[in-house]
């Protein structure tokens, strides 16, 4: 793909995917990825190199897989993560290896599957890309983790099954900043056991239960006991087609950048005192179709308990790790109707959020209270004849004010429109035009963080 913005050429990007069936039961994937651009101002820059490959044994009662995957990321932004006009960077480096191998039994559906993996996450950040720097890097973090465990599907019969889970989780950091913390390495262990009972009553629907609960826990905090029910009903007749009524807990331990932070001094500040995130969510989804239209519409409430938010003072602009508890109520709207030569989807979010940062002294936050209380989305696809595309897609929000905000901006739009013609001359291959960012929107989307500019996009892509 070629893209061109701002009058120069700024994005060179290649991919390659290759795959096929070796035998019966063996097949082999491979991918590979490139890209590179200067961005739509000063430093703002990328180039991402990605590899990975895949083996799979397959027959018909099990499979087994083996997955290695490898990415190097650099890229640049001014107020990356700082409001300070800094041109900063961040380069990562990760590798993955992962196996699993799944085998059914009984011949009822019933399965039993089992994996593991390790990841080897490098990562070098830049307050300033052009400062000159030491033979130790100070913003420099390495991080492992490794993972077993498994799940299994259990069919007792016809109306009822179980499900469960059991994972072993243990991760390490080595870091020249992240030094402030009370750990540097642990083990969780994940688990849940959950009931599943379907009751098909013909014309009046199926009606599903299922209740559970799972546990977290770690050798360096708190654990927490999860309980999840759902009760639903799914119908084919009339013009709503599945309701579900849901209740829900789960959990999360803090981040290293989080806990090791120093809570003192510097650009990030964290706090070793922060334990276990609780988050625990009512929900009701009515799915509806009618009169050619179909989607959903929902409620939902949620309690966070010692959410782990980034968070600014007035008295100075670095970032701090706080726990907040917080309360969210929202409503959610989804509609689509689409014909031979066109497709429409509307959307409509509203949220409202209460937070209590225990009596910290909080002017703001950068993500936790970084919402928008209205959010109105529209997508129209028009085909014009069958190798044309036209897509128009669409967001209004009204934002909650944030104090980061350097625009002072609290509503935008953003708007997209492409072009999308597959050539009849060449199988499989599209040319494009797009335009991002149609209105040229300052709108910051992070606050402080500056949002990109309209941007002109030719491509060419090209499948075999």
């Amino acid at each position: 793909e070629l893209s061109v913005g701002g009058g120069e050429w700024n994005t060179r990007r290649a991919d390659l995917l290759t795959g096929g069936r070796l035998s019966e039961t063996w097949a082999a994937d491979f991918g590979a990825a490139y890209s590179r651009a200067d961005g739509p101002f000063a430093d703002s820059d990328h180039e991402i190199h990605r590899y990975s490959g895949r083996l799979q044994r397959r027959d018909e009662s099990s499979a087994t897989n083996l997955v290695v995957g490898y990415q190097d990321k650099f890229f640049g932004w001014p107020n990356l993560y700082t409001p300070f006009n800094s041109p900063e960077t961040e380069d990562i480096q990760t590798l993955l290896i992962a196996g699993t191998h799944r085998q059914d039994w009984g011949g009822d559906g019933s399965t039993v599957e089992v994996g593991a993996y390790w990841r080897q996450n490098k990562d070098d950040y830049a307050f300033n890309r052009y400062a000159p720097v030491g033979p130790i890097r100070p913003f420099n973090h390495t991080s492992h983790v490794s993972a077993i465990g498994g799940k299994g599907h259990w069919v007792m019969n016809d109306a009822d099954s179980l499900d469960v889970r059991l994972w072993v989780i243990a991760d390490e950091l080595s870091s020249t900043a992240l030094k402030f913390g009370p750990f540097y390495s642990r083990t969780h262990v994940t688990g849940g056991a959950y009931y599943v009972h379907l009751a098909d009553s013909g014309a009046a629907g199926v009606f599903q239960f299922r209740g559970g609960v799972g546990y977290d826990t770690s050798n360096r905090g708190d654990d927490a006991l999860n309980p999840v029910l759902e009760v639903s009903w799914e119908r084919s007749m009339g013009w709503w087609r599945h309701v579900a009524l849901s209740y829900g807990q789960a959990s999360q331990a803090p981040s290293y950048n989080a806990v090791a932070s120093n809570p003192n001094g510097g650009l990030f500040r964290g706090n070793p005192r922060l334990d276990r995130a609780t988050s625990r969510t009512a929900d009701l989804t009515v799915q509806f179709a009618a009169g050619g239209w179909t989607g959903s519409v929902g409620g939902f409430y949620r309690w966070d308990d010692e959410l782990i938010d980034w968070t600014f003072r007035s008295d100075f602009w670095a970032r701090s790790a706080a726990a907040v508890d917080l309360e969210t109520a929202g409503i959610e709207f989804f509609a689509q109707r689409g014909g031979k030569r066109w497709d429409v989807v509307l959307g409509y979010t509203w949220l409202e959020k209460t937070a209590d940062y225990g009596g910290a002294t909080v002017a703001g936050s950068f993500y936790a209270l970084n919402y928008p209380n209205h959010r109105f989305t529209a997508a129209l696809v028009w085909r014009p004849t069958d190798l044309i595309d036209v897509r128009w897609d669409n967001e209004f929000r009204l934002q909650e004010p944030n104090r980061l905000r350097r625009n002072a901006t609290d509503e935008t739009w953003f708007s997209t429109l492409g072009v999308y013609w597959r050539t009849p001359w060449a199988e499989n291959l599209q040319l494009s035009l797009q335009v991002d960012n149609l209105g040229d929107s300052d709108f910051e989307e992070l606050p402080a963080v500056p949002a990109a500019p309209r941007m002109v996009t030719v491509g060419a892509r090209r499948g075999w």
